[in-house]
């Protein structure tokens, strides 16, 4: 009966958790439209959480696309198949590597960044202060790091997959002597816009808008003490992880049998 006390506590904390984190969202899309027209925050925010994410996204997506062209030839060279390395590699990295990879790295850095922010803000009474002058702490200081990490993931997926491929085809073509002209026309014939490159993109939108939510979510109800900023961090990144991988099945499984 203990078990089942603890885990039903368990579930009906979950959901609650699940609840407010969607009523929040829907209060962070409603001021969405009016923060689009302060467009210069925004961009701020993007540089933030976006380009200063850029050389850990490209080093990683360098030696992930150099692994895949290491095992993929290890695996297509049993087969007689190493012309097709490029193709391997390319749809690996649309598919899935590059959207996953991408937002777990995002909520590594950038979404505990954005937590700590605002609940560093929580913890100094800013966020307070800015409620006593009737300014809305969500509009001024939540939606638009929500939108730069909206933006930010779906462009810093796109890089990690570019510089991804341009490893696999060092390693492949420049180590393992795959033909540079098999690899990309083999390349450019089995890797489909639709399918791949825009499957991929819709990934990363919904992922980047998960781990912005949970960041700033996380960020904003944390408590007010340094102790609350640091399990709130811990959670982003945790709560992040999970939602990416199960979303990651979810939207895999609808895009391949439409269920």
């Amino acid at each position: 009966m203990g078990l089942l006390r603890e885990l039903y506590y368990i579930l009906l904390g979950f959901l609650q958790g699940l609840g407010a984190c969607w009523l929040f969202l829907f209060r962070i899309l409603r001021y969405t439209p009016a923060a689009l027209l302060r467009w210069r925050i925004i961009w701020q925010q993007i540089y933030s959480v976006g380009a200063m994410s850029l050389v850990l996204i490209m080093v990683s997506g360098f030696f992930v696309g150099m692994v895949m062209g290491l095992q993929g030839y290890n695996t297509l060279s049993k087969f007689a198949a190493t012309s097709a390395l490029g193709t391997l590699v390319a749809l690996s990295l649309l598919r899935e590597l590059a959207p996953v990879v991408t937002a777990l790295l995002f909520a590594g850095r950038a979404g505990t960044a954005l937590t700590s922010e605002i609940g560093l803000m929580r913890a100094t009474e800013q966020i307070a202060g800015m409620e006593m002058m009737a300014v809305d702490p969500v509009r001024r200081v939540v939606v638009p790091r929500f939108l730069a990490g909206v933006v930010s993931v779906p462009l810093l997926t796109m890089i990690f997959s570019a510089v991804g491929i341009l490893g696999g085809f060092v390693i492949g073509v420049s180590f393992m002597g795959v033909d540079s002209g098999a690899f990309w026309s083999q390349m450019r014939v089995n890797v489909d816009v639709w399918d791949d490159v825009v499957g991929g993109f819709i990934k990363s939108i919904v992922f980047g808008g998960a781990c912005s939510l949970l960041a700033v979510y996380e960020g904003y109800y944390s408590h007010p003490t340094a102790e609350g900023v640091s399990r709130a961090t811990t959670r982003t990144v945790v709560n992040s992880a999970l939602a990416v991988l199960v979303l990651d099945y979810l939207l895999t499984a609808f895009m391949i049998h439409g269920v």
